[in-house]
């Protein structure tokens, strides 16, 4: 089954495109991988940022399906060690699409939390949401190393 990622906003530093694009190389032994790069919306003086946050929700709601498993990235989402990240993975793309979600500036919606299948947060820090695709794939393509029984993970 192929992976898509939602992401708002272009990815827009020379390094960490040159990462994801080392990692898309790489997944692609695994599986497709399907990127959809949704507009920015901009913070206006008279909006806030739970206004652009859901005007982004509308945006990114509109692209899924019931069909598809969901899963939202968040800093207060379910944290996995590798082992058990690529264990979930595995057991969902048997039946299911799975499509990652990465917000914004100002992250996602309660909305689209809320239509998520897993949130799922990878530290106690706070990345960036650009910084956060290239972390996703290295997780991504771990999990398919282990789910393959490759050398990678050790």
């Amino acid at each position: 089954m192929p992976i898509k990622i939602l992401c708002v906003g272009k990815t827009k530093t020379d390094f960490i495109q040159a990462g994801i694009s080392e990692y898309e190389k790489r997944i692609s032994r695994f599986s497709k991988l399907k990127w959809e790069f949704l507009p920015d919306i901009k913070l206006k003086k008279n909006s806030t940022t739970d206004d652009v946050k859901a005007k982004e929700a509308e945006v990114i709601l509109k692209r899924v399906s019931e069909k598809d498993f969901l899963i939202s990235l968040d800093e207060n989402g379910k944290q996995f060690n590798s082992i058990a990240f690529s264990q979930k993975m595995d057991s969902i793309l048997a039946h299911k699409n799975i499509i990652f979600i990465i917000g914004g500036v100002y992250g996602l919606h309660y909305t689209v939390l809320k239509r998520a299948d897993i949130i799922l947060g990878f530290s106690k820090f706070t990345f960036t949401h650009q910084m956060i695709r290239l972390i996703l794939l290295e997780q991504i393509y771990r999990a398919f190393t282990i789910i393959k029984n490759k050398k990678y993970h050790y």
